[in-house]
Formats: C-alpha cells, sequence, structure tokens
C-alpha cells in the first residue's frame, strides 16, 4: 500500500484548537468589572472537571486561562472626577432625535442590550474627552450625538 493512503489516526486531522482571543488593547477596568472577573475566575476553579469529557474539561481550561488572563492583566481605572466624558462616565445623550443612557466600561463588563458599552466601541471613542452640551458627529453624520450629561457611573 502506497505511503500515501496510510493513516496512522485521525488525531493528525483535527482543526487546532486555539487559545480564546483577547481584546485588543489595555485591559481596563471599573470596580464592578474587576469584581465580575474574580467570581468568574472562582466559579471556574471550583468547577468539578472530573465528570466532564476530554473535550468539554479542555475547554473548560481554555475558559479558565482566559480569565485569569483578564485577571492579571486588569487594570482598575478610578471613576473620573469631572463631567468630561471618560472610562467609568455614565453618559445621557441624544441620537437621532432619541435620548439615550450607556455607561462606559471595559471589554469585558460591557453589555450592550443592559446600557454598557466597552471603551474601544466606536460610539464611546466618539465621546470620550467630550462635555455636556457638545454635540459630536458619529455615524458620518456632524452633530449626530448630543451630550446632555455626564457623571461617574454610580457604585
Amino acid at each position: 500500500m502506497s505511503v500515501a493512503f496510510r493513516r496512522d489516526g485521525d488525531e493528525e486531522h483535527k482543526e487546532p484548537k486555539f487559545e480564546l482571543p483577547l481584546p485588543a488593547g489595555p485591559n481596563l477596568v471599573t470596580a464592578r468589572g474587576l469584581a465580575l472577573i474574580e467570581a468568574k475566575v472562582a466559579e471556574l476553579e471550583a468547577a468539578d472537571t472530573a465528570a466532564l469529557a476530554e473535550a468539554d474539561r479542555e475547554q473548560h481550561l481554555r475558559t479558565l486561562r482566559y480569565w485569569r488572563t483578564r485577571q492579571a492583566t486588569a487594570q482598575p481605572v478610578s471613576p473620573p472626577a469631572d463631567d468630561e466624558i471618560a472610562f467609568g462616565s455614565r453618559v445621557a445623550f441624544t441620537l437621532n432625535g432619541q435620548t439615550k443612557q450607556i455607561d462606559i466600561v471595559g471589554d469585558d463588563e460591557a453589555e450592550p442590550h443592559a446600557g454598557r458599552i466597552a471603551f474601544s466601541a466606536p460610539l464611546a471613542r466618539a465621546m470620550i474627552g467630550a462635555y455636556p452640551g457638545e454635540q459630536l458627529a458619529f455615524g458620518g453624520k456632524a452633530d449626530a450625538l448630543e451630550i446632555l450629561s455626564a457623571g461617574a457611573i454610580p457604585a
């Protein structure tokens, strides 16, 4: 039989399993975000993986490595001191005639449907450094955003 048709096993043909991708840039966190990361690490470390299948155990360990890395690289940021929009700000604004409110948080804490967006999101980047009363360009439109108020996210 030709060597070209010989196969020792299926292991060599499986797709490689890569680590979970880390968001680019610094790992800025609010106090709440750091607490969430610490709770996630504790939950994963406490999980009993003995009954899991090999693939599930590998996935669990990959997820644990991700969260341990996020915990080790976390950079807590103090709440902003004034009404300038920054990481840790709660911002009320109008966009397309609708009044909205968001919190600017870290990547792992972001939940857009709950009004928490990552500081790296386009909307947050457009607002950072602005003050209440300013009108900002967003989405290719001049004066698309009007900042109504800004302050630190309540603890």
